[in-house]
């Protein structure tokens, strides 16, 4: 039985890993565009030069698991067609393919992997007292400034979002903007609607304007096109429509997990790429051995996001996701952050989640 998997984040390592260990005789095969993992929640510290963000692909997949590199195109009727016209067929399909990003023109992506890559060439040619700007208020716009910020204390750092630290709530998003403050990250409260890389400045929505020497984009919205082109049932945003197995609902040999897959209640992150990488691949061990599979429980536990190498606030959450007072900051919180990230890592290396 071929089992094919595209994509070899946190989701698609995991459910790799585990397959070979629940689907006896199956023979697994990862397609991604890169021959690395990238360890996408520390892309800020590539963009900073604080660390590299991946680590070959083959170091994090068990022996027997193929890795194929390329584009995938489209998915039909048990193939795969790759870009250059190659295909591979399969009895079942694992999408895994994150989301996406969709800079504005004049601004560097900072949630790529090729993206930080360019961004952390520009910062570097920077001189002192160049002005950055940060565009997006969310959780990696925050880790960006504030990794920036403590990294390159020659340089003026701006983060600019409709709503600064809005992942948080309460005394975690006060935290959360006193670092900032600390590390004198100016923070501005719009929404950027262009940029001129010509003239040096980002326009924003309430009509004013401000001058940047380079502007990143810090906000992660929307997923790959893969399954619309495939002519799979997505929703609004693109993911893939899935029943409470994780499968499509227009292919049932198809699973989406991660951030491509429309279970409601989600959002993006590791937190819910691992949990639903191995449910889906214990629903596909139970169905071919007859057993009646369970649906994906929702079931989350923190918000967490780095405020540089030192500092860090997670708040925890309910099951579903919503915050509660409770949070760790500081010190502690960092150690817990970076605890949370090299767990990912390992549990997608080792097939499981926590």
């Amino acid at each position: 039985m071929k089992v094919l998997v595209v994509g070899a984040g946190y989701a698609g390592t995991l459910a790799a890993n585990r397959l070979v260990k629940k689907v006896k005789g199956a023979e697994v095969t990862v397609v991604n565009p890169r021959p690395e993992f990238v360890e996408r929640v520390r892309l800020h510290q590539r963009v900073a030069g604080s660390a590299e963000a991946a680590r070959p692909l083959r170091s994090m997949l068990r022996d027997g698991i193929g890795i194929r590199v390329g584009e995938v195109e489209k998915a039909s009727e048990g193939t795969l067609l790759l870009a250059g016209g190659d295909t591979l067929r399969y009895d079942h399909l694992f999408l895994a393919v994150g989301s996406s990003v969709r800079p504005l023109p004049g601004t560097v992506p900072v949630g790529t992997w090729e993206g930080a890559g360019r961004a952390r060439a520009a910062l570097a040619a920077l001189p002192a007292g160049a002005q950055v700007t940060v565009v997006g208020g969310g959780a990696t716009g925050v880790e960006t400034a504030t990794e920036v910020a403590e990294r390159r204390r020659d340089l003026r750092v701006r983060l600019v979002g409709e709503r600064l630290a809005d992942s948080l709530s309460g005394r975690a998003r006060d935290r959360a903007l006193a670092a900032l403050n600390r590390l004198r990250v100016d923070l501005v409260e719009d929404v950027v609607t262009g940029a001129g890389a010509a003239n040096g400045e980002i326009r924003l929505r309430s009509g004013g304007s401000l001058p940047t020497d380079l502007a990143l984009w810090a906000v992660v919205s929307g997923v790959p096109s893969l399954a619309a082109d495939s002519g799979l049932e997505v929703d609004a945003a693109g993911r893939v429509v899935v029943d409470p197995y994780l499968r499509s609902v227009t292919d049932g040999r198809i699973f989406a997990v991660g951030d491509c897959a429309a279970v409601p209640g989600t959002r993006f992150g590791c937190q819910t790429a691992g949990p639903q990488a191995a449910h889906a691949v214990d629903v596909l061990a139970r169905l071919l051995a007859d057993r009646e599979p369970e649906p994906y429980p929702l079931r989350y536990v923190g918000r967490c996001v780095s405020l540089g190498r030192r500092d860090a606030v997670m708040q925890f959450t309910r099951r579903d996701d919503s915050l509660r007072d409770a949070h760790l900051g500081g010190r502690t919180g960092a150690r817990v952050k970076e605890f949370i990230v090299r767990s990912a890592a390992f549990g997608s290396r080792k097939g499981i989640s926590g």
